[in-house]
Formats: C-alpha cells, structure tokens, sequence
C-alpha cells in the first residue's frame, strides 16, 4: 500500500476500498436515457432551496450518512417495515431532514423518465446542487448508481460517525470506507452550515466525566455563553444551536478558525486538532484562500460519493425511493 505525505499528513492508498463498481459511474451517465435529468434536479432546487437555505446542511448531511452505510445506494431513503427496521429509524438518523424533498425531486424526473434515474444519484444530486445554490463550492457528481434493497439500523449504528467520536474512531471509520485524514478534515468542514441539537454536545457542557464537569477543551467563556444562552438545561432535546455561530448560512472558513480557538461544538470537531497532521491542515486551510478549501473539499465530496456504490444491474431504479420495487 503507497502512502505520500499531504499537508504534514501521511495518506494511504485506500482506493481498493471504494470498489471496483466506481468504474462503471461516469459524468452525464444520463445524457441518452434521460437528457434532461440533472437539468430538472438543478432547477427544482435552485426554485426551492433558497427558501429553506437550512435544507442545504440537512441535505448533504443525509448525504454522507447515506454514503457511509452499505455505500452510496439511497438505502437511508427506505421505509422500516413490520419485520426490518430501517437506516433512517436509526438513532443516528432521526434528525435528519429533507426526505420529502428527495421525493419531490423524485417525482418530478419520474415524470420525465419513468423508470431511469436512481434515487442514489438524486440524492447525490440533490446535495451538491443544494449547496452550490447556497453559495458553497460545485463538485462533479458522476452518475449511474443503482439504488440499494437493504437497509438495516444496526448498520447505521456501526458505521455513521459520532459527534461524540474521538479521533481513533473517526479515523477508523473513515478509514473503513476509504477515506483518508485530508478527507476527514475536510467533510467535516461541511459544519460550516450545520446546526445541532443540545442533546448532541450537552454532556461537554454539563457532565463530561460523571461529575457535573465541563470539557476543558472546550473554551470556557464559549460553554459558559453555550450554557447561559442556548442549552440552559442539561437535558435540552429540542434547542438548535448554530455550528459555526455568526457565519452558518456561509460556506466559508470560520468553522476552522473556530476550532483553533477550541470553539468546536462537537467532541469529534474538538478532535481534529488532536492530531498534529489534521491540525497543521486546518491552520493551512484557514491561511489560504477559500477558493483552495472549495477545491480540496470538491475531491473529498466526489471521493465519498463514490463508497461502494452498485452500478450495473447490482441493485434497482426505484420507482419511488421510500419502496423498493
């Protein structure tokens, strides 16, 4: 296995684990069953994401939650049923947003082209489209992924990343889906539009370790503000809490220089600069322009996009992306 040396940090040839079935995608895969089809995705969200811009973050965010169990095959976009509960009824989905958004987006190419273009790559779509119309950076999306049959909660709980994660964990779930260090720092970066429930980061608030303590590593006067004007109880289930305060409607660079003041919300944020590698990246990234941190993030964004995902005649076109066929 060859590994260079980006940014201080030694990346390992993980390409095998993206899978052979990556070949098959291609730009315009569509561009004689279905001309049209990124045209009608890009206009429905151009029409409609800059009414609800929040939709931008939750829409990538089942992105890469849909890209780390079982690959990129919309298998998060399944219903449960009476014998199988599903991806999205897993803990770590339940506040994901934007499901009857894809469905919408469904249905309208389905008008055009029954039968032909996956749920998969509308989701893809989807979330690449919803941030370039929001101001973020544009990244090539490849198509011809087939949809998924299976979707199972347990494997949701395995393999998606915590926002209580520590470095160790998130560098070996990364690893496991063929991600390296460089792309950890950067999809992170996606937080630079996120926003969280208390519940999520409460305990580096109220009770880091059992006895009614704070995160030191987290800048006081930031969780002392946290704690005054945001999550003002311990069990706080429903406030929202803006990831990148000040700047969270903008694509930008904030969100790291908020981790070099140790004003990341999450323990996994907190946890990138842990490392010396991922942390001399971040202080490269925050230095140079944001033109350079749009086309580092494009690569990883069209990397994960490309996790196991089943082409051919693996898998199904479904008709309607809560069902399999």
């Amino acid at each position: 296995m060859k590994g260079v040396v980006l940014f201080g940090i030694v990346i390992l040839g993980f390409a095998g684990f993206l899978g052979s079935a990556q070949a098959d995608l291609k730009l315009g895969f569509y561009g004689q069953s279905c001309p049209k089809a990124e045209k009608i995705v890009f206009d429905y969200v151009k029409e409609h994401i800059p009414n609800a811009p929040s939709l931008a973050a939750a829409l990538i965010r089942m992105h890469f939650h849909d890209c780390f169990v079982r690959g990129c095959d919309a298998s998060v976009l399944l219903n449960s049923t009476s014998s199988n509960q599903a991806e999205k009824d897993a803990p770590p989905n339940l506040t994901l947003r934007g499901f009857d958004f894809v469905d919408r987006v469904k249905s309208v190419v389905e008008a055009e082209c029954p039968g032909i273009v996956s749920c998969a790559d509308i989701l893809t779509l989807v979330a690449r489209d919803s941030i370039v119309v929001t101001g973020g950076p544009f990244w090539n999306v490849p198509t011809g992924r087939r949809d998924g049959l299976i979707s199972n909660a347990s494997e949701a709980i395995a393999n998606i990343p915590r926002p209580t994660n520590n470095f160790t964990t998130l560098q070996t779930l990364f690893a496991n889906k063929g991600l390296d260090l460089v792309d950890l720092v950067l999809l992170s970066g996606a937080h630079t539009i996120g926003v969280s429930h208390c519940s999520s980061f409460s305990n580096r608030l109220y009770n880091f370790t059992g006895v009614g303590d704070a995160d030191p590593s987290l800048d006081s006067e930031y969780a002392a503000n946290l704690r005054a004007r945001k999550c003002t109880t311990p069990n706080d289930t429903t406030t929202l809490v803006e990831m990148d305060p000040g700047s969270f409607r903008t694509f930008d660079l904030s969100y790291y220089t908020l981790l070099l003041k140790r004003r990341g919300l999450f323990e996994s944020d907190a946890a990138l600069t842990t490392n010396s590698g991922t942390k001399a990246f971040i202080t490269q990234l925050v230095q140079g322009p944001l033109s350079a941190f749009f086309a580092e993030f494009a690569k990883s964004m069209e990397k994960m996009g490309r996790i196991e995902v089943l082409t051919g005649t693996e898998g199904e076109v479904r008709k309607q992306c809560p069902f399999r066929n």
